[in-house]
Order: C-alpha cells, then structure tokens, then sequence
C-alpha cells in the first residue's frame, strides 16, 4: 500500500534526507499532488487524503488505515537523523536565552523544557500505562456487547490519545527542525538555515503557549477572582493623626479575565517588604508584610454553597473617604454578615446601596465558595479567609530596596535585581516559576 501511494507523487526528495528510514514526510515544499491525492498536515506529522470522487470506498479505506498509522507512531519517541531525543535536549542543559539573543540551542533548549513541563502536567507515565489499557479494552471482540461502556472506552482513549498526539506532533517538530538545520550547515544553505531557524522561533513561541495552558488547568484556574490584601506587622502610625495608619490597611479588588484566578492564585501568602520608610523622619529601615488572599469567582451554576436570606444579617452605613458627595453623605454603603460562619463581605465604592449590595453578595458568595472548597479538599489555610499570620518568618517573597536591592521568591528561590519593575506588576517571572514548581510540589512526573 505504501509503495502504491508514493507512485501517486512525482517523486521529490520528500523523505528526511539524513535519515532514509524516516516514514515523516518534512514539509509541503517537497510534496507535489499528482492524480487526486494530496498532503494533509496534521498534529502527528503528514498523512495522506483523498481526492479521488471516481472511487469514494478508496479513499475512506486509505483514511481509516493512515489514522491507524498515525495512533501507532504516536507511541514512538522521536529522535533525529542522529538519534537526538527531546529528553537527550534537556540533559545537554544548554542555556536558555531570549528570543532575541539565542541561537538554534537555545531555542531547542526551550522547546524541550517546554514539552517536558507539559509531559509533567498530563502525567505522561500514566497517560501511557491507562492507553495501554484501554487500548487492550477495545480489542476485545465482545466490547461492543455494552454499547454504553464501549462508548466511553472509546471517548476516553480519543480524548488521551488527542493529548498524546499533540505532544509527540511538538517533539517531531522540534527535532525535524534541528536535523534541517544541521543539514543546511552541511550543504552550506543559508536559505534553508533561515528557514528552519524562524521555523523554530515560531515553535519555540507554540510550545511555551501550550506550557502556559498545562500549567493552567486547575479546576477554577480559568474563573475571574476577587484579590484581597491585609496590612500586618511593621504598619507605620503618624504622630500628626492619631489613631490614623499610613497607606492602605485592607484592601478587595475584583479581576476579570481569563485564568485570572490561575494566575493570581501564585501571589498568595505574606510578602514583605523591607525599606527606608517614608513616614519616618529619621530615615530608618522599616519592615512591612502584608498578606494576600485569591479567591476565584465561580459561576452560578457551579456554585458549592447556596446562600439563605434568612441566615444573612445585612448592615448599612455611610462610605468613607472624603466628604461632600452623595456616596459620603447617605448610608450606601453594605455589609453583609453570613451567621452560620462569620464571614462578612463589605463594598462601600459604588454609588448606590443597591450596587454596594450587588458587589458585597459576589464577594460573599465567593468567600464561602472559597471555604467550600477547602473544607471538602483539605486545602491548606492559605487559600482561605484564615491566612497565615501576617509577621516575620511566615513571608512567601521578601522585596528589599535597602541596603540592597533584591525581590525573592522563597519557596522556589526566583530572584530578580530590579525591585521597581516588580513594584510596577512585572510578575510574570515569579508566577511562573511558581506554577512550574507546583508540578513536583504534587508529584507531577513524566
């Protein structure tokens, strides 16, 4: 059969030229359809489809045998012409750089840890040894005896061999590209070498997209949530008023978007912060925590707690801040108290009571949400109202401006120089290496 379908293509030198015993097909450059047959790129690699109306049964057989050729290669681990692996990448360790600066290691560095944080993320071990199992289920010829159960044998085994198809597609690629690039050195072909290296930089952008989504694929990972931040110990009081605390000593804002909660949800903990204050003449080094808490916004539907009016003690009163306006001058402002457990939820900046109300209910609702969750997952504290205390010694980062300038990240030890830029919401780094070190936290493995 497969001597039969190369016939159907005027013969260019399609196969991998270093490695003559590759099946893959390199690109569409090298394919030119010849009598109703065409190349169709897909996540695997290259299959083939057909064109050919005069003899429909044909082309639906050549289909169901080239997907079954496609299942089966997705077991088998790529390698170059040279026998490279995507795992042999990463043991060489080569540096990683900006887009910008590295050459075509670098980018396959980044490639390859890309695809090895994803393999940790799906479980790559288990994904295997569940296939295998399932892959064994549907050979048995009484399978479809159950109609229900073979149904959701087969769903399963789509659904894992589409994830594993999808990672062996980004290694085959990866590793086509080095041996095109080796191959453009050989024959000193500076087309082909810039080809294959934007062809890579194009890559090495996917895979770290994939990478972002992996990480990302908690049960709320992808809600909107509410981010609370509590001033604790080492707050400065001013003389000049009394009773007053300088900066902000609570504060709950609201974040819509996609993954918000998956992404915020790597700032919680305390943070500290150690500084020449502002409010002290004298100019001395203070230190300041402030805690924060990430609570995901859930839909309606998905809602675990269901809230009674009966069990809510609803309490009004007028907004702070400065006087004069309409918000400052009538009792716009709520608090709702849920009975059964304490937990209370105030909004005071919108210019209603009935939009105050609104507002104090979605942070309500989210709050015992929240609690839900944990109390049925175990989840440690910090994902909760009860926070850590907020002192020395329970701090996840620490952001020194004096005598030095630092921002640490202690539980996976990511560190930057320029404290400003994280000040301004350069997070990405830390968050990052947050998510990537949740994944042997858990006992994510390849």
């Amino acid at each position: 059969m497969v001597p039969f379908l190369l016939r159907r293509f005027r013969f260019k030198p399609f196969i991998n030229p270093r490695n003559p015993n590759s099946n893959v097909l390199y690109s569409s450059r090298h394919l030119e359809p010849h009598n109703g047959f065409r190349p169709s790129h897909s996540v695997f690699g290259w299959t083939w489809s057909s064109q050919n109306s005069q003899n429909p049964s044909r082309s639906q057989s050549l289909s169901v045998i080239y997907r079954g050729l496609a299942s089966e290669a997705a077991f088998v681990e790529a390698r170059t012409s040279d026998g490279l692996t995507v795992d042999g990448i990463v043991e060489q360790r080569w540096p990683i750089l900006d887009e910008g600066e590295g050459d075509w290691k670098s980018h396959a560095a980044a490639i390859a840890q890309s695809i090895q944080i994803i393999k940790k993320r799906l479980q790559w071990k288990k994904i295997m040894v569940r296939l295998d199992v399932l892959s064994a289920e549907l050979n048995r010829p009484d399978l479809w005896d159950d109609p229900v159960h073979a149904g959701k044998v087969s769903r399963e085994h789509g659904g894992l061999m589409g994830k594993l198809k999808e990672v062996r597609g980004l290694e085959q690629e990866l590793l086509e590209q080095i041996d095109m690039l080796t191959l453009a050195h050989e024959e000193n072909d500076e087309e082909l070498e810039s080809e294959s290296m934007k062809a890579l930089l194009l890559t090495r952008r996917s895979a770290k997209e994939k990478e972002h989504v992996a990480l990302l694929s908690g049960d709320h990972d992808s809600c909107s949530c509410f981010i609370e931040v509590q001033a604790g110990a080492g707050g400065t009081v001013v003389d000049e008023m009394p009773g007053e605390i300088a900066g902000i000593k609570r504060a709950t804002l609201k974040v819509d978007g996609d993954y918000a909660f998956g992404y915020a949800k790597a700032e919680v903990g305390v943070h500290r912060l150690v500084r020449i204050s502002p409010f002290d003449s004298a100019k001395r080094r203070h230190t300041s925590f402030a805690a924060v808490a990430v609570i995901p916004i859930l839909d309606d539907a998905s809602s675990h707690v269901q809230i009674n009016e009966s069990d809510l003690r609803i309490e009004r009163f007028r907004s702070g801040g400065p006087g004069g306006q309409h918000a400052n001058t009538t009792e716009s402002a709520v608090r709702i108290v849920h009975i059964p457990t304490g937990v209370t939820a105030t909004s005071q900046n919108e210019r209603s009571q009935h939009m105050n109300k609104a507002m104090a209910m979605a942070v309500l609702q989210s709050r015992l949400d929240q609690l839900e969750m944990a109390r049925q997952a175990q989840m440690n504290a910090q994902h909760t109202q009860s926070l850590t205390k907020i002192s020395w010694g329970n701090q996840i980062r620490t952001y020194v401006l004096h005598p030095y300038r630092m921002v640490k990240d202690l539980r996976t030890n990511y560190e930057v120089s320029d404290p400003d830029s994280v000040l301004e919401g350069d997070l990405d780094g830390f968050i990052l290496s947050f998510l990537s070190a949740s994944l042997d936290k858990h006992g994510d493995d390849l």
